[in-house]
């Protein structure tokens, strides 16, 4: 009998493909202790789903529990840039703070003001598409799939043009703090990027208090209601959290769903004879299909039963979306790429307290690059097989090379 290959994020050959290895946890059990990590591995699609929804988890335990209570070693003190900035945002806290906050940034992400976003979002898109067919192709990735969503974040901010360039790299270096086991070098790299993000956004913070505008910046500075208001640390890691969460997932889901799709060129051909009605389920599937983020982490604050094995407080728990994605139990035929699926309740965005804010206006950008690519370039063809990055967690391609 042949045995499925090891779960091993590490491995260049797994990167490219963790599909098969997921089918092995799937049938292994509900619930696997992966040792390197020191995590539980959840990769059922009910668990997960059920999971992301339960208090009894936390994106951090220092709510409730010192390090010492929960039996954490505390981080070094060297990388206390990074933390601080990371534990301030959104997505890594708690209520109530987590409540305060969400409640003051949704007001930038209501279904009014995403609508009201599209024309900008299908100019920036068209523009860039124009100047990429203009050049006969190219990367894909650096030359759509980064500068789009970087963009439409900045332009809610209020970043100037020309600071933009600074921002992906900042993004990069600390979401690679967000993989497994990240070695020293990938904290000090976060940690400069975090000093450097920090201090830009101080100033901006600083203009924006002298002379108030109509960005998301001025409306956060401007919030009269004592209960909403954020500190300056809690404004910074917001916006740190919008640009990287805002462009991020974006990004990847753009390079993987094009890659997808050059490797189903049935479904691609699908695509091109039904455009625009087939594209927002097509958005949807790629999202499931190979979804950027394989894996949301969170802390059991109390002891909590998965499948019958007792995972105590103090553990974490990786919750596996690309393995709940691919879930036979949940999907109908789930290894099969099907652009009109209509029943897709996928877990890209995540769910329950922090389910993604930013996800109508990530549907939006998608559609809007995906749909001037299909258009502009119909005989868009990939010209070189692409590297992965070696990040797991958030899984995307190098460059993606391509003519039109």
């Amino acid at each position: 009998m042949s045995t499925a290959p090891a779960f091993d994020p590490w491995q260049s050959a797994f990167i490219a493909d963790p599909y098969p290895a997921y089918a092995g946890l799937r049938a292994q059990g509900p619930v696997t202790y992966f040792e390197p990590t020191g995590q539980w591995l959840v990769p059922h699609y009910d668990d997960v789903r059920a999971l992301l929804r339960d208090r009894r988890l936390g994106r951090t335990y220092l709510h409730r529990f010192t390090h010492e209570e929960f039996g954490r070693t505390a981080p070094p003190a060297a990388h206390e840039p990074f933390h601080t900035l990371n534990g301030n945002g959104l997505l890594d806290l708690e209520a109530p703070d987590h409540t305060r906050i969400r409640r003051l940034i949704s007001l930038a992400f209501t279904p009014r003001t995403v609508e009201r976003l599209a024309p900008t979002v299908t100019r920036l898109a068209e523009d860039l598409v124009a100047r990429f067919v203009a050049d006969g192709g190219g990367d894909l990735v650096a030359a759509v799939a980064e500068p789009l969503p970087v963009a439409v974040i900045a332009e809610m901010l209020g970043i100037p043009e020309a600071d933009r360039p600074l921002l992906r790299p900042w993004s990069s270096a600390i979401c690679g703090m967000f993989e497994l086991n990240p070695t020293e070098e990938t904290a000090r790299r976060a940690v400069e990027a975090s000093v450097a993000f920090s201090s830009y956004l101080r100033g901006l913070i600083a203009r924006r208090r002298r002379d108030l505008g109509d960005d998301l910046i001025s409306a956060l500075i401007a919030a009269h209601d004592e209960e909403d208001r954020l500190t300056e640390q809690e404004m910074i890691s917001t916006c740190v959290l919008l640009l990287n969460a805002g462009h991020e997932a974006t990004v990847n889901t753009t390079a993987n769903g094009w890659l997808t799709l050059f490797r189903h060129p049935a479904e691609l051909a699908r695509l091109r004879a039904d455009l625009p009605g087939l594209l927002p389920s097509a958005v949807e599937e790629l999202l499931r299909f190979d979804t950027p983020l394989q894996m949301f982490e969170r802390w059991v604050l109390d002891d909590i039963e998965v499948g019958g094995t007792v995972v105590p407080r103090g553990s974490e728990v990786a919750l596996l979306f690309g393995s709940a994605h691919r879930d036979p139990a949940r999907f109908d035929r789930p290894d099969i790429l099907d652009l009109g699926r209509t029943e897709n309740p996928h877990l890209a965005f995540g769910a329950g307290i922090h389910y993604c804010l930013g996800a109508p206006l990530a549907r939006l950008e998608l559609a809007a690059s995906f749909g001037a690519l299909l258009r502009r370039a119909p005989e868009l063809r990939l010209t070189a097989e692409p590297e992965w990055n070696p990040g797991y967690v958030i899984r995307g391609l190098r460059e993606l090379l391509v003519e039109v």
